[in-house]
């Protein structure tokens, strides 16, 4: 990821005080920035990934969730969220009363209600429909 990307999301993320990323794939690099930034990550995915330390890994399905694996988080985040998953996380989001923020691929479109926050070199798209 890009250094300046990573430091805006981070930046922006670093406001919640535990998150769970949402589908980590092979790009744990914010996760581990966050985690150094003092914030307490989970990282999920639907196959079994590396994390770095300080990370745990959890896999999961958002379209079949664990609750167990959420609760408590301030923030679940997905980078590069396809339209597809956008929904049954913010679902997710709502059912353990957290915020939800996305980022999408390209020209991806947000599918569910949010508001738009510009940041250098990316947008986070954050549901607004929160309980």
């Amino acid at each position: 990821m890009d250094p300046d990307r990573l430091d805006a999301l981070s930046d922006r993320l670093s406001t919640f005080d535990s998150l769970v990323e949402v589908g980590v794939g092979d790009r744990p690099a914010l996760a581990a920035a966050l985690t150094d930034a003092g914030c307490r990550v989970v990282a999920t995915d639907i196959r079994e990934r590396e994390t770095p330390e300080g990370v745990p890994f959890v896999r999961d399905d958002v379209t079949d969730p664990d609750l167990a694996v959420y609760r408590g988080a301030d923030a679940l985040y997905a980078l590069n969220c396809p339209p597809e998953l956008q929904r049954p996380t913010r679902e997710l989001a709502r059912a353990v009363d957290a915020a939800f923020l996305f980022t999408t691929l390209g020209g991806d479109p947000a599918t569910v209600p949010v508001e738009r926050e510009t940041l250098p070199d990316e947008t986070v798209y954050v549901a607004v429909d929160r309980p």
